[in-house]
């Protein structure tokens, strides 16, 4: 039965004795787990003020165990740039949009994991999407990602990413700024190698080269510069946050974080008012089942890649990002396949990134594989990402096409400043 979309609402304050219960269980299912971000995923679920909302086909159905979640999993984070309820820091500028839209695809064997970064000023088609008031809006050929958060909610940026990539997405959750902030507290700052000087007026970040432990709000402007970094555009932009991404993953796998009772509780209260989840999500035994998916993938088989892209068109491209379908279709063909990925060529981070000189200085990072293979392109209108691949054969590792950009967890790179 399709449950109707739900107004954004608080959930009921559990009883306090339950609630710690309710910690503890999830607290000793992730402490001795070495995943890279599983321990924000099981800490969300402690708190009572956690709101949530129904995605489109959201099905009813008994919890998962505290166990790896069985098969694999496609979980839409989206990043809001939404100030309601976050203070003054922000400015009083109006409206909801997508800052951030980020898929996270974790294998059927849990072998590899991929996050795949979309543009936000990448304009595609948007299909109807239901109103959360009642009825539905109408779908719209051509326009900018970042406007679905603000056209139907998150549910509505779930079907626009669903009808992109042809993959289901049963997970979503999204997350604000003060959520940004207080969760990188939480986990005591992430370093971050910055290779020339980052200095973006218009967030305000200021960065000598060097390597910079950023946490509270150097978190997020950094992740919010687009102008300070790479050539200035959205794709730039992506590039500069894999940095930080891939050390966030290196942070998280350390055995200190995971084991700091004080850290996870943080971060529980950190994400606690300021996320919204699918109710897929609401489940304390789904956000640890998913975490514990993680917990066994090696470094080098954690990738983050950016969804192909052009700037410089004209039409309604003009000023956003043309898509490449043809090359986005060899990367969700391999998603759909289960199979790990890798950039074309090594070093191909983006123009907001590059390779750390430290870590060139010692020798290449470790490939994914040696012997990637490219697959055939995906039909975009029908891929099925629950077909589990036989057991025991070695997959392969699809070689990605140029125009995508990106690296691996176990890959050290530096954000790169915009020097125009």
């Amino acid at each position: 039965m399709t449950h109707p979309i739900a107004r954004h609402g608080r959930q009921k304050t559990p009883n306090p004795i339950a609630l710690v219960g309710r910690f503890l269980v999830v607290a000793a299912a992730v402490v001795g787990v070495s995943g890279a971000a599983f321990a924000a995923f099981a800490a969300w679920s402690v708190s009572s003020e956690v709101q949530t909302v129904a995605l489109a086909g959201d099905m009813a159905g008994p919890p998962a165990q505290i166990s790896a979640i069985d098969g694999g999993v496609n979980l839409l984070l989206v990043g809001s740039d939404s100030r309601e309820g976050q203070g003054d820091a922000y400015g009083d500028t109006e409206g909801n949009l997508n800052d951030v839209t980020m898929l996270l695809h974790i294998a059927q064997d849990h072998s590899s994991a991929t996050v795949v970064s979309f543009p936000r000023d990448m304009v595609v088609p948007i299909p109807s999407c239901p109103d959360p008031a009642g009825g539905s809006f109408d779908a719209m050929s051509a326009q900018p990602l970042n406007v679905t958060l603000s056209y139907g909610g998150l549910p509505c940026t779930v079907l626009t990413v669903e009808a992109l990539t042809g993959l289901s997405i049963p997970f979503a959750a999204e997350i604000q700024f003060n959520g940004v902030i207080e969760m990188s507290n939480a986990v005591g700052g992430v370093p971050v190698c910055v290779v020339d000087p980052i200095d973006d007026p218009y967030t305000g970040v200021v960065l000598d080269s060097g390597t910079h432990l950023l946490q509270g709000a150097d978190t997020l402007g950094f992740l919010r510069t687009r102008h300070g970094v790479g050539d200035g555009s959205d794709l730039g932009r992506i590039s500069s946050q894999q940095v930080f991404l891939s050390s966030l993953v290196r942070t998280m796998k350390s055995s200190a974080t995971l084991s700091d009772f004080g850290k996870l509780y943080g971060i529980a209260r950190a994400a606690s008012g300021n996320m919204v989840l699918s109710q897929s999500l609401a489940s304390p035994d789904t956000l640890v089942s998913i975490a514990l998916a993680l917990k066994d993938i090696d470094l080098d088989r954690v990738s983050f890649v950016a969804y192909p892209g052009t700037t410089g068109g004209d039409g309604v491209y003009a000023g956003k990002v043309e898509p490449l379908y043809d090359d986005a279709d060899v990367l969700f063909a391999a998603i759909a396949a289960d199979q790990p990925v890798v950039t074309a060529d090594p070093g191909n981070t983006g123009v907001g990134a590059v390779v750390d000189p430290a870590a060139a200085a010692a020798g290449p990072a470790s490939s994914a594989a040696a012997a990637p293979s490219t697959t055939a392109p995906a039909d975009r209108s029908a891929p099925d990402a629950t077909t589990t691949p036989a057991p025991d054969v070695a997959k392969s590792v699809t070689a990605l096409p140029q125009s995508i950009t990106g690296q691996t967890a176990a890959e050290y790179t530096c954000s790169k400043g915009n020097d125009d």
